[in-house]
């Protein structure tokens, strides 16, 4: 056979994560990347949408289209998809606690374009079990969460049967710090808890039950454990056959087929020597194309430069470019799966199930997936594994190139530009999405809004799928914080556990020793124990950084003051005023550190707590940096700073010169 008959399969869909500033730009930038070659969208959403709140709520301040695109009703919807046929497109929408809302704002999107919500395709990620457990953005209590989770599934499978209703998501439980025997068994066991929700709740009659089944998606990790991640991928394929054939009695194939997208691991980007994150960003891909069997249906790479800040949209280009090389100029889609028969394979696969299976088995016995999320259990496993991957690092028995190894370099010219490698939000784009929802409520017909949110408040009361209601109440112009407000009105709001203080200490003879008897002395003088808050501002909920602060804090032998996410400047203060602490700690990831700090430094002042150093750590640009320097913040850590006990025996250093 010649090189031209050769038969290839079908690429993956290529995407890139991407949403930023407003809806009109993101429309630009999706419209640029599908020019470019990308076959579908994933749109990121920033995270006063992601949360329920319109870009003008006191949470929103600072992060209104930072990490995402701000959606605040169908106006902007609009915007989001203008030119951009939805009847033709994939697009994945990676949106959890307001993910009925999100779709709602799609489908009547599309639907004012003239499409039929029968054919439109795409996917809602819909996942909040691992929102509890790593990202942050949940809203309502587990319960409700899951009958909203149940709503989508139920409305989807009839109404937009091409749709991926949820998209069960291990990829944040790896960032996390999950094992892979962790992601495997947390992941299926969210997704078990998902489909009994569905079979509880008698909206899907048992002859269509295989089909909803059949639905499930899953949004995967790939690391750099090369072999490991290709197995876990192997695993997962043949433990969801498993389970949906012995569980749910699935007969046909491809509604027990294991059907994931991916995006590759961002946390293992290195803010040193950024140009390494090429070759790692290429070899995590590899992990997830070349098994056939195992093989994901969509992929989404992060950019090189993700660890210092927002990529731009050439950076985006070069991520999709490597999608294309392996796609279209590799010989790899034209073979069957290159791993059966591989005795390396077949046994490192089945220690995957069998110590997964194992894991499931804890969950089943403790009464499933949101069982443990209430308990904490899963968290506190996760914060283990995270803090014993961290220490690792810091020890030197996990290699990371450029980090704690081989760390001679030359200047990079990939950061030199005077934009220091990466794209900065204009500013000005906040109070221009403030203006423009002003504008939106004023034209609006209110009481054509109040009749709709009553209807969605009546179906919610009455434990009616909320779906219809919703798209009734976007039609209307209702707003994504109505929304999530009506909800929360009938649902309540939740805090879900941290995992800190049951996560196991550390034991004597670490790196801490020193830090310890610094922390004794220290004590002494103050006349009680050293007292640390770690805060989370703003809406911010990647919460890893923030708990290992707190865990090691906690270890060196601090009084550690830590209330979770999403807290409002005003209750940061309050609370280091009323816990009496001797230092605040922020974490900061979503890039809103600058007006965030400055309210929150501005009101310590305003209280008498300027004297109580400050310390801010996330993913911070040099420029930034001295801002917050300039403000009066003691110290600024980003992810170059990787060593913590050297971060503790700064903390003390620094309490302990204004002791003296």
């Amino acid at each position: 056979m010649s090189e031209k008959e050769v038969q290839r399969d079908r690429p993956w869909l290529f995407r890139t994560y991407s949403g930023h500033s407003s809806a009109k730009a993101s429309n630009a930038l999706y419209r640029t990347n599908l020019a470019k070659g990308q076959t579908g969208l994933s749109v990121a959403f920033d995270l006063p949408t992601q949360t329920g709140y319109d870009s003008d709520h006191v949470l929103s301040r600072g992060e209104v289209g930072k990490v995402g695109v701000p959606i605040c009703h169908l106006g902007d919807m609009r915007t989001l998809f203008e030119g951009i046929p939805l009847e033709q497109m994939n697009t994945s929408m990676t949106i959890n606690a307001t993910a009925p809302w999100l779709l709602a704002l799609y489908v009547a999107t599309a639907e004012e374009q003239g499409a039929d919500r029968a054919k439109l395709s795409g996917t809602v990620q819909n996942d909040l079990i691992k929102e509890y457990l790593s990202r942050g953005t949940y809203i309502f209590p587990p319960k409700p969460s899951m009958k909203l989770i149940t709503d989508v599934i139920s409305f989807t499978y009839r109404e937009i049967p091409k749709w991926n209703p949820t998209n069960v998501c291990s990829y944040h439980l790896q960032e996390a710090g999950a094992t892979p025997v962790q992601e495997l068994a947390y992941a299926l066991a969210t997704a078990i808890a998902v489909l009994d929700a569905v079979h509880d709740s008698g909206q899907v009659p048992a002859e269509d039950f295989p089909k909803v089944v059949g639905r499930i998606s899953f949004f995967v990790n790939a690391g750099l454990r090369f072999v490991t991640e290709i197995a876990k991928m192997r695993a997962f394929v043949e433990l969801w056959d498993e389970i949906t054939r012995e569980r749910y009695g699935v007969e046909e194939d491809k509604y027990r087929r294991f059907r994931y997208g991916v995006q590759v691991n961002s946390l293992g980007l290195t803010e040193q020597q950024p140009e390494n994150n090429v070759y790692r960003i290429l070899l995590e891909m590899l992990a997830v194309v070349l098994s056939k069997k195992a093989r994901a249906r969509a992929v989404q790479l992060p950019a090189w430069n993700e660890a210092l800040g927002l990529p731009r949209p050439w950076d985006q280009q070069w991520s999709l470019r490597l999608q294309q090389i392996m796609a279209f100029e590799t010989d790899l889609l034209e073979y069957e799966d290159l791993f059966d028969g591989s005795r390396v394979m077949e046994a490192k696969v089945a220690a995957l199930k069998e110590e997964a299976r194992a894991e499931l088995a804890r969950i089943e016995e403790m009464g499933g997936a949101i069982a443990a999320v209430e308990s904490s259990y899963m968290k506190q496993r996760l914060v283990e594994s995270n803090t014993a991957r961290l220490k690792a690092i810091e020890s030197g028995e996990q290699i990371v190139v450029g980090v704690n190894k081989y760390t001679e370099t030359a200047p990079s010219p990939l950061v030199s530009d005077e934009d220091g490698g990466i794209m900065t939000v204009d500013p000005a784009a906040e109070a221009e999405q403030i203006e423009r929802l002003r504008g939106w409520r004023e034209s609006r017909d209110q009481k054509a809004v109040d009749k709709a949110l009553a209807a969605l408040r009546d179906a919610a009361q009455e434990g009616r799928n909320v779906m219809e209601p919703s798209i009734e109440a976007a039609r209307a112009g209702a707003t994504t914080g109505e929304w999530a407000q009506t909800l929360r009105e009938v649902f309540g709001e939740y805090r879900a556990p941290t995992g800190v203080g049951k996560a196991a200490r550390g034991v004597a003879g670490d790196s801490l020793e020193q830090v310890r008897q610094a922390v004794e002395e220290v004590s002494e003088k103050l006349g009680r124990r050293l007292k640390f808050l770690v805060g989370k501002p703003g809406l911010d909920g990647h919460s890893n950084g923030a708990e290992q602060i707190a865990v090691k804090a906690r270890d060196a032998g601090m009084e550690v003051v830590y209330e979770g996410i999403r807290l409002t400047p005003a209750q940061i203060v309050n609370a280091a005023l009323e816990e009496g602490v001797h230092a605040v700690g922020l974490s900061i990831l979503s890039g809103s550190h600058l007006p965030l700090v400055e309210e929150i430094m501005t009101r310590m002042k305003k209280a008498g707590l300027q004297d109580i150093p400050v310390i801010v750590g996330g993913i911070i640009p040099p420029e930034d940096e001295k801002q917050l320097r300039a403000m009066g913040v003691a110290r600024v850590y980003t992810p170059k700073d990787y060593h913590m006990s050297d971060i503790m025996a700064d903390i003390v250093e620094i309490v302990a010169a204004g002791v003296n």
